[in-house]
């Protein structure tokens, strides 16, 4: 039992690692990614190539003083940074990195993504709330709305994949993809569910809880040091969950484009996922150097009146086809 203990501990931690790892050049690579589309280098002072900015805005961000609002609630604030990065670890215990690697297979694993992802709603709620700040409560409210509207969306797009792969446990999803992609059936729908990941993260063109120009910087104007950091661990810790997501859901997870058979998926498993997560997250860093931030209405109208009605679509057009048999590659 003690041994059995350890162990899951040991793993957690190492999730933990790997997560702040993968924030660390995520970091890098969206400075690095505008930068380069803007025709100017981007960091390149710390390390070679800039490698430690990182960790030396990490260093700075810790070491700097921790400061309460006036007349704020000081426990809500503190904790509201904590309840969020730590639901975005929950995420991870569902994640497949490979074939037979998951922390816990659960058979109703996007179940549990959805419900995870909307108690991450709380989180900023109540840190714009605790502020005592206008512009971070305006802000909390914002990304509050934007979340849970495009939260509808994002089910039905996850109940087609369902569908499609007959499961709600993401292990037998993957599997179901060994013979195609569901990229490929279903590419409207990955473009959509990109979308619908870049409001769910606050990425531009959707970053209204974070316009400048309105809001300073959000529902974290107030924040400094520890809790400044966790709320930007979380939002990119976040982007490579969604990236994750998008690459298990419509490329096969650990799984190639064409399964030869005398090859060992295992063998380079890790690497294939670590690739198109790759991709999704400069796909991210992309979009946001080269697409202006809309506005709130649009944004709305975009969620309600455009991808609800094409997600319902989906999900009846997929249910037909699975009822009547016209699903080509089942």
């Amino acid at each position: 039992m003690l041994l059995f203990f350890y162990k899951n501990f040991l793993i957690y931690v190492m999730i933990f690692v790997f997560l702040l790892l993968g924030v660390a050049i995520a970091t890098l690579l969206d400075r690095k990614v505008m930068g380069s589309i803007q025709r100017r280098k981007g960091p390149n002072v710390a390390g070679i190539f800039g490698i430690l900015q990182p960790i030396a805005d990490g260093l700075k961000l810790f070491l700097k003083e921790i400061v309460f609002p006036t007349q704020s609630n000081v426990v809500i604030f503190f904790l509201a940074p904590v309840f969020t990065f730590f639901c975005s670890l929950l995420l991870w215990f569902v994640v497949p990195f490979n074939e037979g690697v998951v922390l816990t297979d659960i058979p109703f694993s996007m179940l549990y993504i959805l419900a995870i992802s909307s108690l991450s709603v709380y989180g900023i709620l109540f840190s714009g709330w605790s502020s005592n700040s206008k512009y971070s409560f305006l802000g909390s409210l914002r990304s509050v709305a934007q979340m849970i509207s495009y939260e509808v969306s994002m089910g039905f797009l996850i109940i087609v994949v369902v569908l499609m792969g007959d499961s709600f446990n993401i292990v037998d999803i993957v599997k179901s993809q060994n013979f195609v992609w569901f990229l490929f059936p279903l590419f409207p729908l990955w473009i959509l569910f990109l979308i619908v990941a870049l409001a769910e993260t606050n990425r531009a063109p959707f970053d209204l809880p974070e316009a400048e120009a309105e809001l300073v910087a959000g529902y974290n104007v107030e924040y400094s040091s520890i809790g400044f950091a966790l709320l930007f661990l979380g939002e990119y810790a976040n982007i490579i969950f969604m990236s994750s997501m998008l690459s298990l859901l419509f490329m096969g997870g650990w799984i190639p484009i064409m399964n030869l058979n005398h090859l060992s998926i295992n063998d380079f498993g890790f690497f294939l996922f670590g690739m198109k997560v790759s991709f999704h997250v400069f796909i991210f860093c992309w979009v946001r150097a080269s697409f202006p931030r809309y506005r709130y209405d649009q944004l709305m109208k975009l969620s309600w009146k455009v991808l609800m009605p094409i997600s319902v679509v989906a999900v009846l057009s997929v249910g037909l086809c699975l009822v009547y048999g016209y699903v080509f590659f089942k």
